[in-house]
């Protein structure tokens, strides 16, 4: 199931308010749960990563399984897993299938996590990446 705030193929993406400007349904706190833990492994941080970087921002599964240091099987799971959330879309091409980020999707994610009326600088107490 895809966040609805996360833009994917499948779903209508409507502009979502910051986590902290209402109260999340208990159905949207599950639905934003789930992208969360599905990006919580660092296997699949990298692989967001790795993907973003590769040429034409694309990648095939033997593409990744070598700087995973992981088998097949075991990163098609994880790709399956950033698709499903809708953070990676897929396209099969004869008997491959490359994946890249969905446009926007990070964004989306990155503005339900915004704090309201604030932006982040040097004395906000996070780290500069954030």
């Amino acid at each position: 199931m895809s966040l609805d705030v996360l833009p994917s193929p499948t779903v209508n993406t409507a502009c979502c308010a910051p986590l902290v400007g209402q109260a999340l349904t208990a159905g949207e706190a599950a639905d934003l749960s789930r992208v969360l833990k599905a990006i919580a492994d660092p296997a699949r941080l990298r692989l967001l990563s790795l993907i973003a970087a590769h040429e034409r921002g694309e990648a095939c599964v033997c593409d990744l399984t070598a700087p995973l240091g992981l088998s097949q099987p075991t990163v098609s799971h994880h790709l399956k897993v950033l698709v499903d959330v809708g953070l990676l879309q897929r396209d099969k091409r004869g008997v491959w299938s490359y994946y890249a980020l969905v446009p926007g999707a990070l964004d989306a994610l990155a503005g339900v996590l915004r704090t309201v009326g604030t932006a982040a600088g040097p004395d906000d107490g996070l780290p500069s990446a954030c």
